[in-house]
Formats: C-alpha cells, sequence, structure tokens
C-alpha cells in the first residue's frame, strides 16, 4: 500500500524536506531549551533565513544533488521519475507549460516542488520571528554601546514608571561598567546575572522582562504531554490538587 502511494512528485518532496528540515535542526533544538530568551531565537531566525536564501538563489546547483538522491531511491524502488500529464487547461495541481513540449523532469520539479517550499519556509521564519525585530530594538540598547536614546525611551515609557533621564544615567553607567570589566553578554540571561538589582534597579527590571518574553510554546506542551501520562483512563476523576502534588513531586512545576 506505501509502494503504491509513491510516486515521483512523494520521492523529490521528501528530498526537499529532507534539507530543508536539516538547516531547521538546530533552531528546532533551540527552542526546547528551558533558558532560550527572544533576542537568542531572533539571531539564529536570521541565520537559518540566511542560509535558506542562498540555498534559494543557488537552487539549480542544489536542485541537482536532491534529485540525484531521489534517483537512487527511485531506483530502489523501481520507479520511474516522470513528470504528470501536462495541459494548458490543467488547473488542479502545478502546471507548467512548455511550448516545445521538452521540459525536463529535473526542472520541472525544481519548480513545481522545490522552489515553493523553500519561498514559504523562509517567509514562514520571517513573519514568525523576524517581524519581531522591532521589539528588540529598545532592548538592544543594554547590549550595544550605540545607543539610540529615543527607541530607549520608548521602551522606558511603555513597561516603567519611573524617570527616564534616571535609566539613561544607569545605562551609560552599566556600559561604562562593562567596558571595564572587558565583559559584553550577548544574551538576555547572561546580561542578566551581570546586572546587579541594588545598583541597576531599572535595568535590571528591562532584562526580566526581555528574558521572559515568550519565544516557542514547547514548555507548556511538554506540561500537557506530561499530564496525559498522569490523568489516564483510571485516574480519571483525579482532582486538580492531586494533580499540582504529583507535578511538584515530579519537579515539573
Amino acid at each position: 500500500m506505501l509502494l503504491k502511494s509513491m510516486d515521483s512528485e512523494f520521492l523529490i518532496a521528501i528530498q526537499v524536506v529532507k534539507v530543508v528540515f536539516s538547516y531547521g535542526l538546530p533552531l528546532c533544538k533551540c527552542f526546547q531549551k528551558y533558558d532560550i530568551d527572544l533576542k537568542e531565537a531572533i539571531q539564529l531566525a536570521e541565520c537559518n533565513v540566511s542560509m535558506l536564501e542562498d540555498l534559494r538563489q543557488n537552487i539549480e546547483k542544489e536542485f541537482k544533488l536532491m534529485y540525484k538522491e531521489a534517483e537512487k531511491m527511485a531506483d530502489f524502488l523501481d520507479i520511474n521519475i516522470s513528470i504528470k500529464r501536462i495541459s494548458k487547461k490543467q488547473a488542479n495541481r502545478a502546471n507548467i507549460f512548455s511550448e516545445d513540449k521538452t521540459i525536463q523532469p529535473e526542472t520541472y520539479y525544481r519548480i513545481t516542488i522545490a522552489i515553493p517550499y523553500i519561498d514559504s519556509f523562509i517567509n514562514n521564519l520571517k513573519e514568525r520571528f523576524l517581524v519581531h525585530k522591532h521589539i528588540l530594538k529598545g532592548f538592544q540598547c543594554i547590549f550595544s554601546g550605540n545607543i539610540d536614546f529615543q527607541e530607549f525611551e520608548e521602551l522606558v515609557n511603555f513597561y516603567l514608571d519611573t524617570d527616564v533621564q534616571t535609566v539613561i544615567a544607569e545605562l551609560k553607567i552599566w556600559h561604562s561598567k562593562l567596558n571595564i570589566t572587558n565583559k559584553h553578554p550577548t544574551i538576555a540571561i547572561d546580561a542578566l546575572r551581570l546586572c546587579d538589582s541594588s545598583i541597576f534597579p531599572n535595568l535590571h527590571q528591562l532584562l526580566k522582562i526581555l528574558c521572559t518574553l515568550p519565544v516557542s510554546t514547547s514548555t507548556p506542551e511538554r506540561t500537557f504531554s506530561c499530564l496525559k501520562r498522569l490523568k489516564t483512563y483510571l485516574r480519571n476523576t483525579m482532582n486538580e490538587v492531586k494533580i499540582n502534588s504529583y507535578f511538584s513531586y515530579l519537579g515539573l512545576v
């Protein structure tokens, strides 16, 4: 049954997904961490987008390798890679019409499968992560010595109920301290560890906000997965207090 469902389009799609997901694997692993922050996630997403855009620009060369792997799989499964019927009036699937009708399978599947999927993957990464870069513009002043006072003032006015000049003074002293100690944190968790709440109370508060900005839903998803294992059919009448006790005992809360 599985072999009957395999065709040329399926084999090509497997190879394309394999390559694209290999680029997304580090980002996926990063999202499973408990201490990831928004800044680190966006930096890694930018790297992924950059690599995928390079892949997209060199798609002819890269797809040749994918196509060869698909051919090996097709030979093993005794499947002939071919193009589906092409018609000028076809509207329900990808339909690349060539006047001389000499389009090759490699070209056909590169245009109909590889390019659309890679473009979609890049756009999804940009919409999910890179559109949030404007949130980091004000926070970036804490990490970079090039301070944009207007953006930092907007950040302070949005999150803190205190005098802006006081926070700016803290920020300048903070950067001076980092230069003296030669410590330049790149992620929010490291900066929070270095920031003394008694000396820099406002910056410490901003860093705590940055650390708690949500990046992914992996942690609550783990909680629900554990809940399914605890509250089985036989324990269906277990009340909330006992469930919380189980979670506390297992160190899940």
